[in-house]
């Protein structure tokens, strides 16, 4: 009985963040893979090499080995839903576990609004799903530092764990100002949750191109500019990423409207959560006001604990992104200087503890209002931003993957012979009719149980119709990129650089099949060509 009461007030914001992630991933529910930029999942993903053995910066450490554990026991389709729904969950009830529980509609707009923004559909958009499992980890990595011991922090920090160096970077930015006296616990804790990642990082011969900078910087993806684009959760530095009508002068001002309304409530909350009126428990009295100190701890109406720390974080997450759009420069300096700084090129994404900072906010402004009023709030987040729904309007679609995928997968991975895959044609995302033509990284990155070699060099739109190609990290792959940029025959150049086969897409078999000689086809399909050396 103790536990069915103790997991009660979650159950309505969980219902919440289940109905949100079916609203906008429904068109990805079908059969099949979402493909889409970043977010490449494969039928029967292998188990990673530990430590990885591609040249590149670890971005997909331990993100990879736990999809692949995960899709041992399930199919990898369905597990990937899970993972995309568990988001939406994950965000929605953590968000209102930060509003006192006697609130439950206040606790509920906060739900839905860190379930359904700007923020957390562009990041989407891009694939960026390992990175939005750390986001919807914080609300409870931001509780679990204020509240509780090392193990439930560490416990918390578990989906930014998964989600690997991006997803840990944004929750170390809440996490550690939040802590405060508790930042050195909470600093052990995330340093060894980073661990997976951190020391295939630090022993990597990859590169960062300081001109990532102004490639990754925000931009203004509506009227209101850049600045204005940031403080309404937006400004991703893709295009592709941006959710129909957001340019749109009516859901950029209400948008603005929303973020001065809710950081404005958020700053009174210095004082107190508001005493409980009528429609909330404990109505007329000051229970939970946190005592003389003010101080509170989300299930109280005292100031939260964690009150100034998440300002804080919000505060250096917006000078970030502002950081790369207005002083570049600083930053290209940095990154320059030591690779390290490389995570600073995309500054946007460094908004996460601004959106929750917002979702509370709202929560306040809830909570301000009159109990006839109060239930409209819950709606609010899906009328700014109605076009998230049905996957962005058909952006999250599930595909199936050609039979050529899975027999080229059976050929090469049943070979014991060493070598590299190389994968052609030579570019990092591909946009396959099957699948509607939607860009995506090229899922042999993720299919094969061998070093696959790609181009990881990106080329990037600055938005003035120009396009930026960033340097490839990977030394192996710079070497085979030279090769294949001149005019004589490959085989023997890439034999001896440990390329045992060579993958190319069909409808690019002209440019590279005559550069072959000696090469034996293996496989031959309508979508497909395998090539052994």
């Amino acid at each position: 009985m103790r536990a069915l009461r103790a997991s009660t007030p979650f159950l309505a914001p969980a219902l919440v963040g289940l109905l949100l992630g079916v609203l906008a991933l429904w068109p990805a529910l079908g059969p099949g893979f979402v493909l889409r930029y970043d977010m490449v999942f494969v039928p029967d993903p292998p188990i990673p090499a530990i430590p990885p053995t591609g040249g590149g910066f670890p971005r997909a450490v331990p993100s990879d080995l736990v999809v692949a554990l995960l899709s041992s026991v399930l199919p990898a389709q369905i597990a990937q839903k899970a993972i995309l729904l568990g988001i939406f969950v994950l965000a929605a009830t953590g968000a209102a576990a930060l509003v006192p529980g006697e609130r439950q509609v206040a606790r509920l707009a906060a739900a839905a609004f860190y379930a359904w923004n700007v923020y957390l559909a562009q990041r989407l958009l891009l694939g960026q799903w390992a990175l939005l499992l750390g986001y919807a980890g914080l609300p409870w990595a931001v509780r679990a530092v204020t509240r509780e011991g090392i193990w439930r922090t560490a416990l918390a920090l578990v989906p930014a764990a998964v989600g690997g160096f991006q997803a840990m970077l944004v929750s170390a930015m809440a996490v550690l100002p939040v802590a405060g006296r508790r930042a050195p616990r909470a600093l052990l804790v995330v340093a060894v949750l980073s661990l997976p990642w951190l020391v295939p990082a630090l022993g990597s011969a990859a590169v960062t191109d300081p001109a990532g900078v102004r490639a990754f910087a925000p931009r203004a993806d509506g009227p209101l500019g850049t600045l204005g684009s940031l403080l309404t959760l937006g400004g991703v530095w893709n295009s592709g990423a941006a959710v129909p009508g957001q340019e749109t002068w009516w859901s950029a001002l209400v948008r603005l409207a929303v973020a001065v309304a809710a950081v404005a409530a958020y700053a009174l909350l210095k004082g107190g959560w508001p005493l409980a009126t009528r429609g909330h428990r404990g109505q007329g009295t000051e229970e939970g006001r946190g005592g003389d100190s003010g101080e509170g701890d989300g299930e109280s109406g005292g100031r939260p604990a964690y009150w100034g720390g998440l300002a804080a974080a919000s505060a250096a997450g917006l000078a970030v992104g502002c950081a790369g759009a207005f002083l570049p420069g600083v930053v290209e300096a940095m990154v320059g200087l030591w690779p390290g700084f490389g995570p600073l090129r995309d500054g946007q994404l460094y908004l996460a503890p601004f959106v929750l900072l917002q979702a509370v906010g709202l929560a306040a402004v809830t909570a301000r209002l009159a109990p006839a009023v109060r239930p409209g709030m819950l709606v609010l987040p899906l009328l700014v931003l109605p076009t998230f729904a049905l996957g962005a309007f058909g952006r999250l679609v599930a595909a199936d993957y050609p039979p050529d995928w899975s027999r080229a997968q059976r050929i090469v991975d049943a070979d014991p012979a060493p070598g590299a895959l190389l994968t052609l044609p030579w570019g990092a995302y591909r946009a396959f009719g099957w699948n509607g033509g939607r860009v995506v990284l090229d899922p042999a990155v993720k299919l094969f149980h061998r070093r696959v070699v790609w181009n990881d060099g990106l080329p990037v739109g600055l938005g003035d119709g120009r396009t930026l190609t960033l340097a490839t990290e990977d030394p192996l792959a710079r070497r085979v990129g030279a090769v294949l940029a001149g005019s004589g025959p490959l085989t023997g150049p890439l034999a001896a650089e440990g390329i045992g086969y060579v993958l190319i897409q069909r409808s690019n078999e002209n440019l590279f099949r005559d550069r072959l000689p000696g090469a034996r086809l293996v496989f031959a399909g309508q979508d497909l060509l395998l090539f052994r050396l």
